[in-house]
């Protein structure tokens, strides 16, 4: 279903200018109206590095290393604990206490707005059995409404921190592919109404990539966000044309959505490790990889035929790469074939998708004012 520049030119500045504006003149970098040229900054995944987190020096250089590289935005991502599957709750400590780790985010963003970084915010969850946290099913009702109420409590406490650092892009969930996609997905959209109450900047929500089409609140969102995952090859070996084909059906794939349901599309995670084959399983994770063939080479290619095509697409809002840590002379956080682009091919090809102009950027634009201070802002849309 296609739909023209002129319709997308309404539509991504309507439904975009429901982000938060920046809290001071010299705050945010909102002045060239373009589309989101993204990095993942993770934190410190380990107590025994204490100190080069968020907030931290150490996560002061990230942030000049990614404004360097042409990045308009960073995404940060603090993490709760669940133990397994079962979805019995979610604890908000990681690795340090849930108010050391607040008073970090917020000075990371702060640090963030004052390099003219905009942010967005990710409240993450870390499954302990190793399991992906996509499959969490309590299994009876009085399971779900339990989980329901322990998760809620903990993305709105993420939100009210996004208010008060006027984060600029808040996801209320990455890959919930059990709630959002059933008979639940109620109360995920009563949570995202609930966060609104507290944050009045834009919402999105990370669907993985295969489920996207099949996930049920997207209505209730600014913009459909997608961990970008997508295989684009399914031979080893495959060549630079076979992966850009792959890219281009992934363009296609996505702009359905994007016309379907009358909003833009920002790629929330792309990620493919520095390994042989990347692009046909970019999901595996590196610590459980064996055997692996390090190829950066293949992580360049893989990332130029995934972005190449979707610089030419209106309704594309953007994409964060999954992605750089905290400390940027800590390469203990993944193995050398990880996911990280940092001084790899792929970082140049980062660099020049970051320079080059989108065909989205003509339609963004430059001021972003908060959703409360425009009535009937979805009047022309599909809420």
């Amino acid at each position: 279903m296609n739909r023209s520049a002129a319709f997308w030119r309404m539509a991504i500045s309507v439904v975009l200018v429901a982000a938060s504006s920046p809290t001071s003149a010299g705050g945010m970098r909102g002045d060239d109206g373009r589309a989101i040229r993204g990095i993942t900054i993770g934190p410190i995944e380990n107590a025994y590095h204490p100190s080069v987190g968020y907030g931290s020096d150490a996560f002061s250089r990230t942030l000049e290393e990614s404004h360097a590289m042409g990045a308009t935005w960073i995404s940060l991502t603090p993490f709760g604990r669940v133990f397994d599957l079962n979805g019995t709750g979610v604890d908000p400590t990681f690795e340090a206490p849930f108010e050391t780790n607040r008073a970090n985010v917020l000075r990371a963003v702060h640090m963030a707005h004052a390099k003219g970084l905009r942010v967005m915010l990710v409240p993450h969850l870390w499954t302990e059995s190793q399991e992906w946290r996509a499959l969490i099913d309590p299994k009876t009702e009085a399971g779900w409404d339990r989980w329901i109420r322990s998760y809620s409590d903990y993305v709105l406490e993420w939100a009210k921190v996004a208010e008060r650092a006027s984060v600029d892009l808040l996801a209320c969930g990455v890959e919930l592919r059990t709630w959002v996609t059933g008979t639940h997905a109620v109360a995920f959209a009563e949570l995202i109404r609930r966060v609104r109450r507290i944050y009045h900047g834009a919402v999105t929500y990370s669907a993985n990539w295969d489920d996207a089409e099949t996930t049920v609140i997207l209505s209730e969102l600014d913009v459909i966000g997608i961990n970008a995952f997508y295989p684009l090859a399914d031979k080893d070996g495959a060549s630079f044309e076979t992966l850009l084909a792959g890219g281009k059906r992934v363009a296609e794939r996505v702009r359905v959505l994007s016309a379907m349901w009358n909003k833009p599309v920002l790629f929330t995670e792309i990620g493919y490790t520095a390994r042989a084959n990347t692009a046909i399983t970019p999901w595996d994770w590196p610590e459980k990889s064996t055997n692996v063939v390090a190829n950066a080479q293949a992580q360049a290619q893989a990332y130029r035929a995934l972005i190449s095509p979707l610089l030419e697409e209106p309704w594309f809002a953007g994409f964060f790469v999954w992605r750089t840590y905290s400390d940027p002379d800590d390469v203990s956080q993944e193995p050398e074939w990880g996911y990280s682009p940092r001084g790899r091919s792929a970082e140049l090809v980062m660099r020049d998708a970051f320079s080059s102009r989108w065909q989205s950027d003509a339609i963004w634009q430059p001021g972003w004012v908060p959703r409360a201070r425009v009535p009937g802002l979805y009047s022309g849309l599909s809420r």
